[in-house]
């Protein structure tokens, strides 16, 4: 049995991921200050540290407690709009707890290390798909932070031998189909949960920014890839982490949707109007992002299961729609169903 450090595993991809470790047998500690994680996420037999990433003691704490075979890492601020207003804050933090999480895994022994990083490094791509030699451009300090990132764990290695995967993600999206976990963000900012509560009537309309792009509707077109997906994503780098060099993959379904598409999927799923406005275009926000999953398939054997729109929205329906206040609506996860006498969850 392998055991890994997941840090924001009480958040939305990281908790999926912890979930995904569990299944398969692997034991897992959680890292998380809980501003944006939920508790409740973390399965009851799972580990859970409530530590500040920043607090390099208690991190040094936690490394030297258990033996990890790595380290996955998704704990960091990561709101384009927010990075925008305040870029500095973003800069130092992301940077500053990446490569501090990096520094401790390389005295403590750990040797492998997967960075959960951004499609917002390439801005405005000059092709699509997005393939990964498209131009490192950000467009917000958000993806600046995330480079600088990527780029401290290329130093690493180079110096350390500390191997990395950065999967930079295009758009995170659905619940797990069990229904065990969903998305659950204060403010929630991604389109496919604020579409399914305006359809519930937990939120005013959705606003609809800009329908005069050169799309076949007017609207801009994302590529939306599951969160389940994506967990198995991360264990198959992982796992090849173990042999192979350190490697940098672009994730997503390759194909894209348009914002009236999804409001449209999102209607026929839930059988609820989706009531929304038309505002202005928001500055930068490109006509078309649609990512190449060629290198991930053709390296790992990685294959989306949840490639279809409906199927997106349909697991993200279920969830939202049994748990309208998200995570409050529950006090706990049930276990994961991993290795018998795994250790409670904790605030160590």
């Amino acid at each position: 049995m392998a055991r890994f450090l997941v840090t924001g595993g009480a958040g939305y991809v990281g908790s999926h991921v912890v979930l995904a470790l569990r299944e398969r047998g692997d034991e897992v500690v959680v890292l998380d200050d809980l501003r944006q994680g939920h508790r409740a996420a973390v399965p009851h037999d799972v580990e859970l540290v409530v530590a500040d990433l920043a607090d390099r003691r208690r991190l040094d704490e936690v490394f030297a407690g258990w033996r990890f075979d790595g380290v996955l890492h998704f704990a960091a601020l990561s709101l384009v709009g927010e990075s925008m207003r305040d870029p500095l804050r973003y800069l130092a933090e992301n940077l500053a707890n990446t490569a501090g999480l990096a520094d401790a895994a390389v005295r403590s022994g750990c040797r492998r290390f997967v960075l959960s990083s951004t499609a917002a490094l390439f801005g405005n791509p000059e092709r699509m798909p997005i393939d990964e030699e498209a131009r490192i451009s950000p467009g917000s300090a958000y993806g600046e932070s995330k480079f600088m990132a990527e780029t401290a764990l290329d130093w690493a290695d180079r110096v350390h031998g500390l191997r990395s995967a950065a999967l930079r993600y295009f758009n995170a999206a659905g619940a797990d189909p069990q229904g065990r976990l969903g998305e659950d963000h204060q403010p929630e900012t991604h389109l496919i949960p604020l579409a399914i509560d305006a359809a519930l009537g937990l939120r005013d309309p959705l606003t609809v920014f800009g329908t005069d792009y050169p799309t076949p509707d007017g609207t801009c077109i994302r590529d939306y890839v599951h969160v389940t997906d994506l967990a198995d994503a991360h264990l198959r780098v992982m796992d090849a982490l173990e042999t192979g060099p350190s490697v940098r993959y672009n994730v997503g379904n390759g194909r894209g949707h348009s914002v009236k598409q999804v409001i449209e999927a999102v209607e026929r799923i839930s059988g609820c109007p989706v009531p929304h406005d038309v505002g202005p275009r928001r500055p930068g926000d490109p006509a078309v992002l649609v990512a190449s999953n060629e290198k991930l398939r053709r390296e790992t054997g990685w294959t989306p299961r949840y490639a279809e729109l409906d199927d997106i929205v349909r697991t993200a329906w279920a969830w939202r729609s049994a748990h309208p206040r998200g995570f409050d609506d529950r006090s706990a996860m049930p276990l994961a169903g991993g290795a018998a006498g795994a250790s409670t969850a904790r605030a160590a």
